[in-house]
């Protein structure tokens, strides 16, 4: 029985980077062989084990061979007799498939490291094309690695767009897409993720509405995706990504160009459009198409039904802006004022650069809220209000002050 350190761990060794976990494969044992030594195995069906002492995975030696459809369309094979290379073909990129023996000897039969040192994504072998999640995988490790030179290659796409083709992406569950593109959003450079998507053209089957909404749009070509377009999304991801690591801003911000109200160029038809109920729609059921998270989701919902009432919040009246405060909860939920600031901040730079006001939207919304969050409501208790009067005169004393504030303060904080 040989032990043999694989995947992650050797890959980011390699490459010098920080890693937690490790995973090995055990070649020419067996089942009893890891229960003898006090190994727990993990589920009843899987040859996968955790060490007594360490908890690290180990997995029998197995080959994989497709019987039916999608990602659960697999017959695990693992016996005494299945060699290290076979293991390791079942792999997915070359890079995950080196393995280090107990003297530090690399086994690399596929030419993993060589395609580390040429900075390149590459499949194993043709059986890549059976196992439609590594669609999402490898656009994933290309964002990941994106920071250090990875690029996917040629043949590689071609084979993901043979299996877009073939309608795998249909078999996978919401849970796995959703799991990856976290993932994805997590990395230095999640923009690329949704570039190889499109690249291989999965990011119409896996995310519909923004590639439809991104395709409609006058803004966005995606054969210009490597220029410096500001109005461009998928670059615009990787410039909001490069200031704040939040993924809810980061999804959100890919979602609002959902908005279909966004192709109106005209700035003061934008105005009159205080909550988009149909992008907002849109960006929901997304969400609950591939199970976002809620606290995800209600940001990405927010973001999209009101974008333009935030990136004209300078011309809105007070009134309107304290409703707006009311319905994202902003007094139960002040991060949300935190948030939908930022992302207002951005994109007013990207639509409306030309309206010199538009360049302190951030600071304009997270001052006004500061202003009337702490009106005293004990104040309107002492003058006889009571019932649904509160509310009203609450809101009233609200807007008050909002109006006073940004009579005499929009030239000292340059708005």
């Amino acid at each position: 029985m040989k032990i043999y350190l694989v995947g992650g761990a050797v890959r980011d060794s390699l490459l010098n980077l920080p890693f937690q976990d490790k995973d090995w494969v055990v070649v020419g044992g067996t089942k009893k062989m890891l229960l003898d030594k006090n190994f727990q195995q993990v589920g009843k069906d899987f040859p996968v084990f955790l060490h007594p002492k360490t908890h690290e995975e180990y997995a029998l030696a197995r080959t994989d061979r497709k019987n039916g459809v999608g990602y659960f369309g697999f017959n695990t094979i693992s016996n005494k007799d299945i060699t290290l290379e076979e293991d390791l073909i079942r792999r997915d990129l070359t890079i995950n498939a080196i393995a280090q023996d107990e003297n530090g000897n690399y086994i690399d039969p596929f030419q993993g490291i060589k395609d580390i040192k040429y900075r390149l994504l590459r499949h194993v072998s043709e059986s890549f094309i059976e196992d439609p999640l590594r669609i999402l995988r490898t656009a994933r490790f290309a964002a990941s690695l994106a920071h250090l030179g990875f690029c996917v290659a040629k043949e590689t796409i071609e084979l993901m767009k043979i299996m877009v083709k073939k309608k795998e992406l249909s078999y996978l569950t919401s849970n796995r897409i959703w799991n990856e593109t976290k993932k994805a959003l997590k990395t230095f450079h999640p923009h690329v993720y949704f570039q190889i998507l499109n690249d291989c053209k999965a990011l119409k089957f896996i995310f519909p509405e923004i590639h439809y909404f991104c395709k409609k749009n006058f803004f966005l070509n995606f054969n210009s995706l490597h220029r410096k377009n500001r109005k461009n999304p998928i670059m615009g991801l990787s410039k909001i990504s490069s200031l704040n690591k939040d993924v809810s801003i980061r999804f959100s911000y890919l979602c609002q160009f959902v908005s279909s109200s966004y192709i109106d160029k005209n700035f003061f038809n934008s105005m009159t459009i205080f909550h988009d109920s149909h992008s907002a729609y849109i960006v929901k059921k997304l969400c609950q198409r591939l199970n976002v998270p809620s606290n995800i989701r209600d940001i990405a919902v927010l973001s999209a039904g009101f974008y333009n009432f935030l990136s004209t919040i300078h011309y809105q009246s007070s009134k309107n802006i304290v409703i707006l405060l009311l319905r994202i909860d902003a007094w139960r939920k002040p991060d949300r004022v935190n948030v939908l600031s930022f992302l207002s901040n951005f994109n007013s730079k990207s639509l409306f650069q030309s309206h010199k006001l538009y360049l302190n939207s951030h600071s304009f919304l997270k001052i006004a809220f500061s202003i009337i969050q702490n009106i005293s409501i004990q104040s309107i208790l002492n003058k006889g209000f009571k019932g649904y009067e509160i509310k009203k005169e609450l809101n009233r004393l609200r807007v008050k002050k909002l109006d006073l504030w940004r009579s005499k303060y929009t030239v000292k904080y340059n708005f």
